[in-house]
């Protein structure tokens, strides 16, 4: 009976553990993107550059003027430049609505619904998926591809 409650108390400890560091991982990954956005909405490219890896892949999925659906590849120095050269008066926020991360030792998913605003008008809404790597000590998006319709958002 001794023996049943000291192997409970040491499989509660070891789970206890195992959920802790699971949430620091998801604290980690949630600043990493917190910066990402921080950035984005700032036009400081400098910020957005410590959260992605040099090889980036960037897409985005949107329904065109004609009503087709659309796989764009976007290229990263140019998404880098908009950033940069964002009008100073013109407000982006791109506000996320939840998150849902999976994690797997040095590979995590993120997904993020959104609604993006400017100049405090809502614009667009959709969903991003974030691939990340933890590379040594941080976490890198290294792919990110989003959804972006402008009907049927949430007001």
């Amino acid at each position: 009976m001794v023996f049943n409650k000291i192997l409970l108390i040491i499989l509660s400890l070891i789970f206890n553990n195992f959920i802790l560091a699971q949430q620091a991982q998801e604290g980690e990954i949630k600043e990493v993107i917190s910066l990402f956005f921080d950035g984005l909405h700032n036009g400081d490219t400098l910020k957005v550059k410590q959260t992605i890896d040099d090889e980036l892949i960037l897409q985005t999925i949107f329904v065109n003027k004609e009503g087709e659906t659309i796989l764009r590849n976007e290229n990263v120095r140019k998404f880098l430049n908009s950033v940069a050269s964002k009008n100073k008066e013109d407000k982006w926020e791109e506000k996320l609505l939840s998150f849902k991360i999976s994690i797997d030792d040095k590979m995590a998913n993120v997904w993020t619904p959104y609604e993006f605003y400017l100049n405090e008008n809502l614009n667009h809404c959709g969903v991003n998926s974030f691939q990340m790597f933890r590379d040594g000590e941080d976490w890198k998006i290294i792919y990110l591809i989003d959804t972006r319709r402008k009907k049927d958002c949430k007001k």
